[in-house]
């Protein structure tokens, strides 16, 4: 090649070579961005919170009256049916042991009553021998009296008395029977623990309240027991309830007969649930954080065939989510989206490859997106998670098309 020609061909390069580097200086920088769509679809949202299983009915069952329990008839677990299975034996307690006073002033009580028996049975001697003497008394005035001999009054005072005589008997035997009882009793005041003084008999026999099953038992062993000892509880244990504690705040957003999800229960997918009471009342619980919270108790029922939750029982952790509020048409922006401008909500739209920045009215909002109620349209785009180099008329570029 010809110097001339090569020095022309240099002076072009070194011409595009420079161009290039004022154009890649002075032409605009584009950021790259995340890219969503405004869609139309289904929304919830809802009020979530952990909760427990608990039986619907527990039945606990008492001790009506002072005694003994015997060793439980039944175990945990075991079924039982209403009016019909013992699930509790109640029996005297053993007497309690004497010390040495007591013991020496039970046998004196002992003698006194023997004592006071022989002496009944003395005066049951005597007022049997004062009836007989009156009797023959009585028999003599009786045959005196027909001959004439005898007057009608001493015929009179002779039967009055025979009276007297068989009153006086009636009231020495029963005195005797009086002193028997008190010897039974003093004899009764010496019956200690190392006595066979129980008949063997148990005196209450408990049956179970309900059908179902034994849920727990306070003591399986044997023990005293006062009227009102709580011994066992019994419930249907596939009749449950699902008990979740909110925020009072999250609490007065809750209706009952709203729909709910039952999650993290241990099983495969979603348990369905219904609101059914939301109780009147709060109380205080301290969080992890040692914040006293104000929380209410929310019930559900769970309408979830037995079958699909087998496994589950009574003291259960699970997951709930409540439906507050539900829709199946809404237009959607991610939540990512949403940032606060001008005094209200806004978004970055994806404008000819530049950011527009676009306010918005939105309505209800959950975790993931929100409602759209003015500014966008369904197909538009919007910059999630814009970051502070965004602003508007900023040149953008799909982080995707980079990949």
């Amino acid at each position: 090649m010809p110097t001339k020609l090569r020095s022309i061909a240099m002076g072009v390069a070194a011409a595009g070579a420079v161009g290039a580097l004022i154009w890649v200086a002075v032409r605009p920088e584009t950021v790259p961005v995340d890219l969503a769509t405004v869609t139309t679809g289904a929304m919830e949202v809802t009020i979530n919170g952990d909760g427990v299983t608990r039986i619907r009915n527990i039945y606990e069952v008492a001790a009506p009256v002072a005694g003994k329990a015997l060793r439980s008839p039944v175990e945990v677990g075991d079924t039982v049916v209403a009016g019909k299975t013992i699930v509790a034996r109640v029996e005297p307690v053993d007497p309690g042991l004497l010390d040495r006073r007591s013991r020496n002033q039970a046998e004196a009580a002992v003698k006194e009553a023997e004592a006071a028996v022989s002496l009944a049975l003395t005066q049951i001697a005597k007022a049997e021998a004062d009836v007989d003497y009156a009797r023959s008394q009585y028999d003599r005035a009786e045959a005196l009296s027909n001959r004439g001999v005898f007057s009608l009054t001493q015929l009179e005072d002779a039967a009055q008395l025979l009276k007297v005589q068989e009153a006086a008997l009636a009231a020495a035997r029963a005195q005797h029977q009086l002193s028997i009882g008190a010897l039974e009793r003093a004899r009764a005041a010496l019956i200690g623990p190392e006595s066979d003084g129980m008949t063997g008999t148990c005196c209450v026999e408990i049956a179970a309240p309900a059908d179902g099953a034994v849920l727990s038992l306070a003591n399986a062993s044997e023990r005293p027991v006062i009227p009102g000892t709580v011994l066992l509880s019994v419930g249907q244990p596939r009749d449950l309830e699902i008990v979740v504690d909110l925020l009072s705040s999250d609490a007065v957003r809750v209706e009952a007969g709203a729909r709910a999800e039952i999650l993290r229960w241990g099983g495969e997918g979603a348990l369905a649930a219904t609101v059914r009471e939301v109780e009147p009342a709060g109380f205080t619980k301290v969080s992890a954080l040692g914040i006293e919270e104000q929380r209410v108790n929310v019930i559900l029922d769970l309408e979830s065939p037995v079958e699909m939750r087998a496994g589950l029982g009574d003291g259960f952790s699970v997951f709930a989510r409540i439906v507050e509020w539900s829709t199946d048409a809404a237009l959607l922006v991610p939540i990512g989206a949403l940032f606060r401008a001008n005094g209200g909500w806004a978004v970055f739209t994806a404008q000819d490859g530049h950011a527009a920045l676009t306010q918005v009215r939105v309505g209800h909002m959950n975790d993931t997106v929100a409602e759209v109620l003015e500014g966008l349209q369904e197909g538009v785009q919007v910059i999630t998670h814009p970051s502070d180099r965004i602003e508007d008329g900023t040149g953008i570029t799909d982080r995707q098309s980079l990949e």
